[in-house]
């Protein structure tokens, strides 16, 4: 299968205040703008075959900066959380409120007032990866690579899934600002290649062209051996 790249936006002005900056038009600050031009400095080598794009500003913005010759696709599915009543709350006063040790402690039992669950931002980021990710394979090969640009929250709930783990450990995950995680399908199970990268070579993240084979004389390679392949790239 294709190789995932999931890329966080640059840092914020509500990141940089200590808001909680939900689906509000928040831009990237000065360091996001250069966080982003740096990233891309890493990514332009790369061949993508697509790139996606929540639709919030700051990741349009980094995918500018980063990518400026790509035209991105929006994927609503890729949106961060919607954390309602919470949005551009600060964070010093929500860690006041009785639902945030739930959020820290049990997310998926969180459902944020007048906002959305916790489960259901992870479910439909999930889905949303899952599909353009067998999409891109099928149009453009198990060698293609494809980058995501989305949100930390929603970053951590696809490794948590990528990583066969429940939803309530997925704050153990970090996605820093302009981080990428890569991550690989196969019909058995993800493989996280990459995790919160921010300033590793990305070139052994492009898999080599399969070479035809005769047939076999032995069984046919393991979904395992695909894996040891993915870690020694990484």
């Amino acid at each position: 299968m294709a190789t995932l790249l999931l890329l966080r936006h640059g840092r914020t002005t509500a990141n940089a205040d200590g808001g909680l900056a939900g689906r509000q038009p928040v831009e990237l600050d000065d360091t996001g703008r250069a966080q982003a031009t740096a990233v891309g400095e890493r990514l332009r080598a790369l061949p993508l075959a697509t790139v996606v794009t929540s639709p919030l500003i700051r990741c349009r913005q980094t995918l500018e900066l980063a990518l400026p010759q790509v035209q991105p696709v929006v994927e609503e599915g890729l949106i961060e959380c919607g954390y309602g009543a919470w949005e551009g709350q600060p964070l010093k006063k929500l860690a006041r409120e009785p639902l945030w040790p739930v959020v820290q402690q049990h997310p998926s039992a969180v459902v944020f007032p007048e906002g959305e669950s916790m489960a259901a931002m992870a479910a439909r980021a999930v889905a949303a990866v899952r599909a353009w990710d067998a999409a891109v394979t099928a149009e453009h090969g198990p060698e293609a690579v494809w980058l995501a640009c989305s949100h930390g929250d929603v970053i951590k709930a696809i490794v948590a899934d990528a990583l066969g783990v429940h939803l309530d450990l997925f704050q153990r995950i970090v996605a820093d600002p302009a981080s990428v995680t890569a991550i690989r399908y196969t019909p058995l199970r993800p493989f996280l290649v990459r995790l919160n990268d921010t300033g590793g070579d990305l070139a052994g993240l492009v898999p080599p062209p399969r070479k035809r084979r005769r047939r076999a004389t032995r069984p046919t390679d393991s979904d395992a051996a695909v894996g040891g392949g993915a870690g020694a790239a990484g």
